[in-house]
């Protein structure tokens, strides 16, 4: 089990038992198109398969981690605390690209990591580094974004912050060592599995309150549109027979219902509940189109190596 590099919004390590109780019992290649930042993904250690996310920094940071793991360190370690004053040697000492002053190191840092969308102009492994240290910097490990792509989180509250994650970069690089990276659509996953796989879609979640707004942390957000795209994107691997696992908010219950899944309902506890009584006031839905009968145990863990027949 390799720890996720990142904290990150909507993470699924308290929902993992649930997820590899809906496994089949075997399966070839892994694919997760919501990457995120990887709770599943990192648990399962798999051999092979494919990763995405619609968030460009975030795959160049996998891109990084999987291809030079060692220069990723090195530049974490050099980085100082975040309410230390800026470095004057490095850009942004003073004012942002938008002039605004800059209060401490941590600022100067978020100036620097906005170069691309602000400026169009970064070094991948510079921006990868960058990504890590705000991340464990920030206020409550959040990513957000603004409507023009820049970062803007402020800095958090830690007595002593650990932003290196030396470890958990090189474990994770070894589990990236044979895994696609895509900064895609979803729909990339169409071409990419295959029948006897495993795709995990875990989206960003339909809001439960139908007047509310889509929660993104990207500037190009996730509709309802595109969550129909997905269901049609499900039906369509399991018409393959890839073996397919989403999860969602409570209210997509009956969509996927109607698509021929078989959806279980996730309390504000973690507890799994098929019946679908009160399911609009839940939190999350697990659907699946493998069979009970062809799951593992509840609550066994998947193995890392599959059944290559």
């Amino acid at each position: 089990m390799v720890e996720p590099i990142l904290k990150w919004a909507g993470g699924k390590r308290q929902l993992l038992d649930a997820l590899y109780a809906r496994f089949p019992e075997s399966f070839d290649r892994y694919h997760e198109p919501f990457v995120g930042g990887g709770a599943l993904f990192f648990d399962l250690e798999p051999e092979s398969g494919t990763i995405n996310d619609a968030n460009p920094r975030l795959v160049s940071l996998y891109e990084r981690v999987r291809d030079e793991p060692d220069r990723l360190v090195e530049r974490l370690e050099s980085f100082a605390d975040p309410e230390s004053d800026p470095d004057p040697t490095l850009p942004y000492a003073e004012t942002t690209q938008r002039g605004r002053e800059v209060e401490s190191y941590y600022y100067q840092q978020r100036a620097r990591f906005n170069d691309r969308p602000y400026t169009g102009e970064y070094d991948p492994l510079e921006e990868a580094a960058l990504l890590v240290y705000l991340n464990r910097t920030c206020y409550n490990g959040l990513y957000r974004e603004n409507a023009d792509g820049g970062f803007n989180v402020p800095i958090g509250r830690y007595a002593d912050p650990d932003w290196v994650k030396r470890g958990r970069i090189r474990r994770a690089s070894e589990v990236l060592e044979n895994v696609e990276i895509y900064n895609s659509d979803f729909e990339y996953v169409l071409e990419a599995a295959e029948s006897g796989d495993l795709v995990y879609f875990d989206p960003p979640y339909e809001p439960m309150s139908p007047t509310a707004d889509f929660t993104s942390y990207s500037a190009d957000g996730f509709d309802r549109e595109d969550q129909e795209r997905l269901i049609e994107a499900a039906t369509t691997l399991d018409d393959r027979g890839v073996s397919v696992l989403i999860s969602n908010s409570g209210v997509t219950y009956d969509r996927y219902v109607e698509a021929g899944f078989h959806v279980d309902t996730v309390d504000a506890t973690r507890a799994i509940n098929s019946d679908g009584d009160g399911r609009d006031a839940v939190d999350e839905v697990i659907a699946t189109n493998v069979p009970e009968s062809a799951r593992l145990d509840a609550g066994q863990r998947a193995l890392s190596t599959f059944d290559d027949g």
